[in-house]
């Protein structure tokens, strides 16, 4: 217990060594000097609270909200000192936020609880004692031997020791993990790969070294050591012998594996991302908003306070005679009074700040985040997707974008690769019906067919068609490790290439058209048709593809024996290594083809002799051996390996746009939306693929800031581009930067660069590294501007792009799902990203500024008539309004009208805004929340409670007398009137008006709107005649009793009522008629040619009506045809008219009977 203690404090860290030793079947060194390491056991735990924490904790989180904090202040300042309003008034409205946000919160984590319970007890089986136990899949320790059937889900990370298979491989699919669906294959050590039996499994001795969890999915370096007959073998272990909890076996019937990352250690678990919360505008404007208010609060307080004081200055109101002080009043300190005092004044005014506001707006975002997963528009029919919210908090700010940063392959592209040229030793070839014909040649040329190919072309399609990581799936479950040979004669209709890249995927279907198959891949040989005929290639060692080097490699041992290596990556990772073969006209074909806007590859070879390939197994199997720094190692090991390379050719593939590119990024530059893309490709590559999709336009100046190499070269030619683009009187101008040139621009001439970019219509970073994208964003978002950042991709390259950017957008693609998994806001295709900003983020800003705006103003108009009424009750903190109104005003009165406006109002019809791009301009830079807009808000409350005050006051006085003891006495029925009347009538007038005020800002009216307005201002009338209308047994005191119905009986009191009304809403309308006719935006353009267009239809509409009854009258006045008479002119009577005009001529008693005959005459 006390060890558990010091490490949840961080005392006693689990893990002290930077390595893990896990002994196989925990057969632990026998010595008594061993001290077992502590891991986590196999509970995966995603809920946040317990039974027992989840009140304390839940509390802690609620009241750190400044807001909840502060009621919380009040209601205990209300506890422990005498103060004019009932804690009840502070503590009810407190209550129920707290407790509609625990409730949410708790359900929601009962959800995950259940979830946990259903994994953690799933049933598996587990090598104990000799014989296979099952289990639940909680008891897993770090140690145990766990076997996996086929289509089964791994329960913890497990390094494979066998599998059904000799060879001791298994295909997996980490679809859960990272959205890919293609086979992976893992494999076993040699050592272990024989133990396929549980006796067999048991006897192995061997232990397990490795890193301590990490959550690099792609990252594992470890070694086991097997003791057989008592010599120790070490062999290292990589990723791809680590089979990941959440992973799904395929195509393999058992394997057995040993539990290394158990639990909350596995890498899935360390995978869940706890979002960085983002902020979005108008939240930071609310606090803003809140601390003002905070402001008012205390100003109004203080003044009251030194008011009281100075008034009871004067002996007579200090201690009048109905209310002489007490001997402990007289002694209190004069500075407690004080306090006290302007504490009762806080809590009096405390509701000028509006508590549930937090929770209205909590619920409009999560209830209105339904409506995009709901949309029609942005559902993909063809991958059944639907857009997805992972976030409801910025809906927002979707409609606050300046900025949109995006990826280009698989975002603007659809990441199909088609293979299209390429370049062997110097010539460019096509493909053609399947076939290989070089350039300016037909397929039909005498020499165009590469039936017989030469010694050049031959090794550069083995090459291509060697040189992956494909893996081939078959129908067949049973016996698929040997398919690939027992297939080599060719019968293998169901064969099927997976690969984690689309490029491989292209290249090796491309080399299997023009007669190169590649036939299966066992882990130790590679099986390849070449026209026809079988051949092997033992696979000696894979060199992963990494972003650095941006080349893969393999080398193999060729059916003659020989050593060699094939390697494929971009040309300039590629070429500074080669040093034979036609590297110039490579290099020219590699541009040519980039300009084409196709994606290039460069392949190479080279032999080992016998020596060399010795001194490079030795260095690979040490780097990977290494537990320490294993990936620097293995980089030099690497860059040793692949130089020296002779020149084959280049790849060219075509990766084609996706549908309405070029129209959705017109529409957000017509939005005053810059966009920036950024890229991996190549120079041309990129720029042609910005070309064809809009990005750059023809007549747009380009501008280059790429192969700079130095800072002084960098700064002087921003400064000449600086130079050019003001000198330079065009439109637009377009930037291209590469990722070297960006580096040396950000690390010494940010600002410079900044004016350059900003002074651009559009921005291409091509030759991009992952964090040099986030950089960008980053460097954008923390500008002087502050400007609203976008950004948008499908892989995992762009995950740190989209976590860095205010908002981030994934694309459902065909790259994984990691960018979705992190994104805020996930969609199918790139063009749905305009509706999804130009419509929805309109729509929610707008509901929610007016909804934030709207807030504060009826509270204004709530707290300020009791300021005003203190100086007519000599500060004596007496309230204005009954505590039972105070706590139910913002629960109950007004919240519901303000809430469905927020989630349905629609100023502009969807189909407007998204023909009308500019329309999102009105919204820009968060101009619905600024200063100016607040100040009119309040204003305009403070106007309100002022004319609801003083008119209530000037309208009663007319028909009343105010007498000495403060009550109001009627003088035509002698009934009694005291402050409650006049409170009650200030309330009822603020209930309608702020209810109306509303209704005159919702454009977009539904039932629902009508419902809850009237339903709102009909529900206050029905609670205060019940509640002011029985002695309630419960209440301590009935102030109210009576007052409502008396109030109500009297008629001045309902001419009241109507005046002011319509005295606060009258200027209201007349500013909005005049602003709309003489100064209106273009959304209010557009909502008047909307109701022309409506108005235009209708007419229509109704002029067709009546010429089609006019029609009717005629046909009803003559007989009907005969039977089989032709009409004249058939164009006169369709049957859609028919239909159509039937309603209004069935009205007319005298047409009906003929018309019946005419519709029979037609139907026949």
């Amino acid at each position: 217990m006390l060890r558990w203690i010091r490490q949840q404090l961080g005392f006693d860290p689990p893990h002290q060594s930077d390595t893990r030793t896990v002994y196989i079947a925990n057969r632990f060194p026998q010595h008594g000097h061993y001290i077992p390491q502590r891991f986590a056991d196999n509970r995966i735990i995603s809920s946040k609270y317990t039974i027992w924490n989840f009140v304390p904790k839940n509390l802690f989180e609620q009241f750190r909200r400044i807001a909840n904090f502060y009621f919380l202040i009040i209601f205990l300042v209300q506890l422990m000192i005498d103060t004019p309003t009932s804690p009840v008034t502070s503590g009810l409205p407190l209550f129920f936020v707290i407790t509609v946000t625990a409730i949410k919160q708790g359900y929601e984590d009962w959800l995950r609880h259940k979830a946990d319970n259903e994994v953690n007890g799933a049933p598996v089986f587990v090598v104990r004692s000799g014989s296979l136990v099952q289990t639940r899949s909680k008891n897993i320790r770090v140690g145990d031997i766990v076997r996996v059937a086929k289509d089964e889900t791994f329960p913890a990370d497990l390094v494979l020791l066998s599998s059904d298979r000799a060879e001791g491989t298994c295909h997996i699919t980490t679809a859960s993990l990272d959205g890919e669906t293609n086979l992976k294959t893992h494999y076993a050590v040699p050592e272990t790969a024989v133990c396929q039996s549980v006796s067999r499994l048991e006897a192995l001795q061997a232990v397990v070294e490795c890193q301590q969890p990490e959550a690099d999915l792609y990252r594992f370096v470890g070694r086991i050591t097997v003791t057989q007959q008592g010599e120790e073998i070490v062999r290292p272990l990589g990723p791809e012998n680590l089979l990941l909890r959440g992973a799904r076996l395929k195509n393999t019937k058992e394997i057995f594996g040993v539990a290394v990352y158990t639990g909350m250690e596995s890498k899935m678990a360390l995978n869940y991302k706890c979002k960085s919360q983002k902020r979005s505008a108008v939240e930071k404007s609310m606090n803003t908003f809140l601390i003002i208010y905070l402001g008012i609060l205390l100003f109004e307080a203080i003044l009251s306070t030194i008011l009281k004081y100075a008034w009871q200055a004067e002996q007579k109101w200090d201690e009048p005679f109905y209310n002489q002080k007490t001997e402990q009043e007289k002694n209190s300190s004069k500075i407690l009074k004080f306090i006290s005092d302007f504490l009762a004044f806080l809590v009096l005014y405390n509701f000028i700040i509006p508590i549930s506001l937090y929770v209205t707006v909590e619920m409009q975002k999560f209830l209105g985040s339904f409506f995009i997963g709901w949309d029609l528009d942005l559902y993909h029919e063809e991958t059944d997707q639907k857009a997805q919210v992972n976030t409801s908090d910025l809906n927002e700010e979707l409609g606050q974008v300046e900025y949109v940063f995006t990826d280009k392959t698989g975002t603007l592209t659809e990441n199909e690769m088609q293979f299209r040229e390429c370049s062997i030793n110097g010539i460019k070839y096509q493909e053609i019906n399947g076939k290989l014909v070089p350039e300016g040649m037909t397929e039909d040329s005498p020499d165009g067919s590469v039936s017989h190919v030469n010694r050049e072309e031959s090794l550069f399609l083995k090459a291509v068609s060697l040189c992956h990581t494909v893996q081939i799936s078959y129908d067949q479950t049973d016996g698929f490790g040997d398919m690939p040979f027992s297939h080599a004669n060719g019968f293998s209709p169901q064969m099927e290439y997976y690969a984690s890249s689309p490029d491989e995927k292209a290249l090796v279907e491309a080399t299997k058209r023009m007669g190169v198959t590649f036939m299966g891949n066992n882990g130790e040989t590679m099986d390849i048709k070449t026209f026809g005929k079988s051949e092997k290639y033992k696979l000696l060692h894979v060199l992963e593809f990494d972003a650095n080097r941006r080349r893969m490699s393999v080398i193999l041992q060729t059916p003659s024996g020989e050593t060699v290596l094939f390697t494929k990556g971009a040309e300039s990772a590629i070429l500074p290594y080669a040093k034979s073969g036609e590297i110039d006209k490579t290099r020219l074909h590699v541009d040519e083809f980039a300009l084409k806007g196709l994606r290039t590859l460069v392949v190479a070879w080279r032999r080992f002799s016998v020596d060399e390939y010795r001194e490079v197994d030795r260095r690979l199997h040490e780097a990977r051996t290494a537990l320490q720094q294993r990936e620097e190692r293995l980089a030099e090991v690497f860059s040793f390996i692949e130089r020296d390379l002779e020149l084959l050719g280049a790849t060219g593939v075509e990766d084609k746009l996706q549908e309405k590119v070029q129209e959705t990024i017109e529409a957000l530059r017509l939005a005053g939306i810059k966009v920036w893309v950024l890229t991996g490709d190549k120079h041309e590559t990129a720029v042609s693929v910005s070309l064809s999709c809009g990005h750059f336009h023809r007549t747009m100046n380009i501008l280059e800031l790429v192969q700079q190499k130095s800072d002084n070269e960098c700064a002087e030619q921003l400064r000449r581009l600086a130079r050019r683009i003001k000198e330079d009187h065009v439109i637009q101008h377009g930037l291209v930067v590469d990722g070297a040139s960006l580096s040396l621009a950000l690390r010494e001439h940010e600002k410079l660069f900044m004016e350059v970019c900003k002074n651009c219509s559009a921005v291409l970073c091509c030759r991009m590294a992952p964090l040099q994208k986030a950089k960008v964003v980053r460097l954008l978002k923390t500008s002087l501007e502050k400007p609203i950042t976008l950004a948008i991709g499908d892989g995992a390259n762009d995950v740190s792009m989209i976590q860095e950017a205010h908002v981030g957008i994934g694309i459902m693609g065909k790259e994984g799902r990691q960018a979705v998994r992190n994104s805020d806001y996930a969609i199918a295709r790139f063009k749905f990203l305009s509706k999804l900003l130009l419509v929805h983020g309109h729509f929610y800003y707008i509901r929610i500024a007016t909804l934030v705006q709207y807030f504060f103003y009826k509270n204004v108009c709530f707290i300020t008539p009791q300021f005003l009424y203190q100086f007519f009750c000599l500060f004596s903190q007496q309230t204005l309004y009954d505590s039972v109104y105070l706590t139910l005003y913002n629960i109950c009165f007004t919240s519901l009208p303000i809430l469905v406006y927020s989630l349905f109002e629609q100023l502009v019809h969807p189909h407007v805004l998204q023909s009308k791009p500019a329309l999102y301009r009105d919204i820009s830079k968060n101009s619905m929340l600024s200063f100016k807009t607040f100040l009119y808000w309040t204003l305009l409350g403070f106007c309100h409670a002022f004319v609801f005050f003083f008119g209530s006051y000037i309208l009663m006085g007319e028909d009343t007398s105010l007498m000495g003891n403060g009550q109001i006495l009627r003088a035509s029925r002698q009934l009694m009137f005291g402050n409650w009347t006049f409170g009650t009538l200030v309330f009822t007038v603020m209930v309608i008006t702020v209810t109306l005020k509303l209704a005159l800002e919702t454009h977009f009216w539904t039932w629902i709107n009508h419902f809850v307005t009237w339903g709102s201002i009909a529900f206050y009338f029905v609670f205060s005649l019940f509640y002011g209308g029985i002695i309630w047994p419960f209440l301590h005191t009935q102030d109210m009793y009576f007052v409502f119905v008396q109030l109500l009986s009297s008629g001045s009191a309902w001419f009241a009522i109507i005046i002011i009304v319509i005295g606060c809403l009258f200027p209201d309308v007349i500013k909005k008629v005049f602003y709309r006719h003489l100064q209106p935006t273009n959304t209010q353009k557009s909502q008047m040619e909307e109701d022309k267009i409506s108005v235009s239809s209708e007419y229509d509409t109704a002029e067709s009506r009546n010429r089609g009854e006019d029609n009717w009258q005629l046909l009803a006045a003559s007989p009907p045809p005969a039977h089989g008479a032709a009409l004249s002119s058939p164009s006169l009577l369709k049957p859609t008219g028919a239909s159509a005009v039937w309603t209004p001529c069935a009205a007319s008693q005298r047409g009906r009977a003929a018309a019946h005959g005419w519709a029979g005459w037609w139907s026949e």
